[in-house]
């Protein structure tokens, strides 16, 4: 009998360190990075996230960042880097992050190097940022602090479009890395051009070097784009006629496949494409359109990486900004820049469609979501 009982209370010991321990992994850093001009933001926000019930508390925010709209964490989850859009004052700010409080320490600042950076990224040695009203690109090494020293290397983009009131400049709206590393794509929004770059991270004053410019539908726009998992295909998204052009990929070389759409069900409103995203399995494409649609499109991969649209729906706010599909796949969360909250969708994995949970978090402008490991 004292062996049962003492049987059924390791058995029971068993249970609840596996429930904590599968609770703790459902559990991520959910950082928000907002704007600062239009309401009471401190800046960026961590919450913590349950990637399983989507219940969401906040951990820690930063105070008085000025609007770190986009941000990226590095790859050992220690350090934030941050834009700082204010016009020609921007600046480029990285923190210290300490994932169990979810506490944010400045470590410094450094001159963007070019007007309103819009789009940040890292790698072990480098942060790139695009300078949306500048034209350039920033790059700037890592100090083993994981503060940034001055910009090493600054590219000005000349050029502009058809478009006399969006696309009288070069704007780079946002810069990627491709899977492999090698490159660095650029998307300029006022030339209508993906710039392709090779990069050399040990480099001190060459780390990107150009290679080569693919022309985009006149007009167009280019925003942002995604690669799928296995890194043969190239999604790419245009603000200003909400279209998505499709490319195959291969080291460095892009060939253009399909041209497809946001607006359906003959929308004749103003188009506003925010972001584009990839479900991990690759099966689903989602695309946010601002201006005046307000909708989250969801698009089926077909065996040849083309776009088939399935489903367009409201996403429950104004300026869907951006979007993250949550870790797991159950979730999709939308960040309404102009209504002030991030709406949590439900999301059926084998269909890829969303539906609105009820679930909101609300905070001032919110434009960047990432996720990261919790501790």
């Amino acid at each position: 009998m004292a062996k049962m009982i003492f049987m059924k209370k390791l058995l029971s010991v068993a249970a609840l360190l596996f429930f904590l321990q599968n609770f703790a992994q459902a559990n991520m850093d959910l950082l928000v990075g907002t704007y600062t001009h239009s309401c009471d933001s401190k800046g960026i926000y961590v919450y913590d996230f349950n990637t399983e019930t989507a219940a969401f508390k906040l951990k820690n925010n930063t105070d008085k960042a000025i609007s770190p709209s986009y941000l990226t964490v590095s790859p050992d989850d220690k350090f934030v880097y941050s834009v700082n859009e204010s016009g020609k004052e921007s600046t480029i700010s990285s923190f210290k992050f300490q994932p169990k409080s979810g506490r944010l320490d400045l470590l410094n600042k450094q001159s963007s190097e070019g007007a309103d950076p819009c789009y940040i990224i890292n790698a072990d040695q480098n942060v790139i940022s695009a300078n949306y009203s500048g034209g350039t690109i920033s790059i700037f090494k890592k100090n083993p602090d994981g503060s940034l020293a001055k910009a090493a290397q600054v590219i000005k983009h000349e050029g502009s479009s058809i478009n006399k009131q969006r696309q009288e400049s070069a704007h780079v709206h946002m810069v990627q890395f491709s899977p492999d590393k090698k490159f660095v794509l650029a998307n300029d929004l006022g030339t209508d051009r993906i710039y392709l770059y090779q990069y050399n991270p040990a480099s001190t004053n060459e780390i990107l070097k150009f290679k080569d410019t693919i022309a985009i539908k006149t007009g167009s726009g280019p925003r942002h784009l995604i690669f799928s998992p296995d890194g043969k295909f190239i999604y790419l998204l245009q603000e200003l006629d909400g279209t998505i052009t499709v490319f195959d990929y291969f080291n460095g070389k892009l060939q253009r496949i399909q041209e497809a759409t946001l607006a359906q069900n003959g929308f004749k409103g103003q188009n506003g494409g925010a972001a584009i995203k990839i479900s991990n399995d690759g099966k689903f494409v989602y695309a946010t359109n601002r201006g005046e649609a307000n909708t989250i499109s969801l698009f089926e991969v077909n065996a040849k990486g083309k776009l088939v649209h399935k489903k367009t729906i409201s996403t429950g706010g104004k300026n869907p900004r951006d979007f993250t599909i949550v870790p797991g796949g159950k979730f999709v969360l939308v960040a309404h820049q102009d209504s002030n909250d991030i709406i949590i969708f439900n999301r059926n994995q084998a269909t890829g469609e969303l539906t609105n949970s009820g679930k909101k978090i609300e905070l001032c402008s919110p434009v960047n979501l990432i996720f990261t490991k919790a501790e």
